[in-house]
């Protein structure tokens, strides 16, 4: 009869845990970090009169490629919490699998940009463009290898009943799982911003 209140309680205690004020703390700086370089952007085309410049359609194909990656990590946490193990792996894979594709498909926008002799030293426009996107890439990067880790701990553990019920039913895993979730939905999110932000400077002609 007691288990109910045990266990809202000990999920009540973890609201305050290191990694939710880590993973605050990290989203918050990271929002400062592109807000700032957003706004010097703006102001360096206001006051230095710069040319806008064309996103590759690239970058427009990996926004539905992170968009997917998004729907992966929802399906895994779905599997997670409904304890279906095979569907839980299967999401997690995916998701690293349209992660790692995003990263290649990157690369190829800045290919072409290269092939358009647009470079980092080219102007501030090109300059903002690669800093930003690098930075993007870098926090992607950052995130892959616990996704990774997440799935290979899967792996391990989710080979008997007893373990596979001790893995649904930590709730330490059962938080990590939610914060890798949103900080991935967090970069789609920003990524999606980025696209709009350039993609509305490209317009709005200086």
């Amino acid at each position: 009869m007691n288990q109910e209140p045990e266990q809202q309680h000990s999920e009540a205690s973890l609201i305050f845990h290191p990694y939710n004020v880590l993973l605050v703390l990290t989203l918050a700086s990271i929002t400062m970090l592109f807000l700032a370089f957003s706004a010097a952007f703006i102001y360096s085309r206001v006051e230095s009169n710069m040319p806008p410049i064309k996103l590759p359609w690239i970058f427009l194909f990996n926004t539905l490629l992170l968009l997917g990656s998004s729907l992966t990590m929802h399906w895994a946490k779905k599997s997670y919490l409904q304890d279906n193990t095979q569907n839980y792996q299967r999401a997690l894979l995916w998701t690293i699998i349209i992660t790692v594709v995003f990263m290649i498909m990157q690369y190829v926008g800045w290919v072409q940009l290269f092939s358009q002799q647009i470079f980092i030293n080219s102007d501030n426009s090109a300059s903002y463009l690669y800093v930003i996107s690098g930075l993007h890439f870098a926090h992607v990067v950052a995130g892959l290898p616990f996704l990774i880790l997440f799935l290979i701990t899967a792996r391990r553990r989710m080979k008997e009943p007893v373990s596979v019920l001790v893995y649904f039913s930590d709730p330490e895993k059962r938080l990590k799982l939610r914060l890798l979730g949103l900080y991935w939905h967090f970069l789609d999110g920003l990524w999606i911003y980025l696209v709009l932000f350039f993609y509305i400077n490209y317009l709005i002609k200086a």
